[in-house]
């Protein structure tokens, strides 16, 4: 399993915890937001899914991944 850990702009409630981390279970990583810092802390198999995929699931929900 692979860990990283994202700066996401544009988060700043609960509603955003949910669309972020439920847009990254349906892929298949689990997601761990902190509003506080604007990070994402993923998990992931690298061999199911690459971090470009994460990038785009968190996009498609409005937020920018830096």
């Amino acid at each position: 399993m692979e860990n990283v850990l994202l700066n996401v702009k544009g988060m700043s409630c609960n509603h955003c915890v949910n669309s972020v981390e439920g847009a990254l279970k349906e892929i298949g990583a689990k997601g761990t937001v902190d509003l506080e810092k604007g990070t994402v802390a993923v998990e992931f198999d690298e061999s199911k899914l690459s971090l470009d995929h994460i990038k785009e699931a968190i996009e498609d929900q409005g937020y920018d991944v830096e």
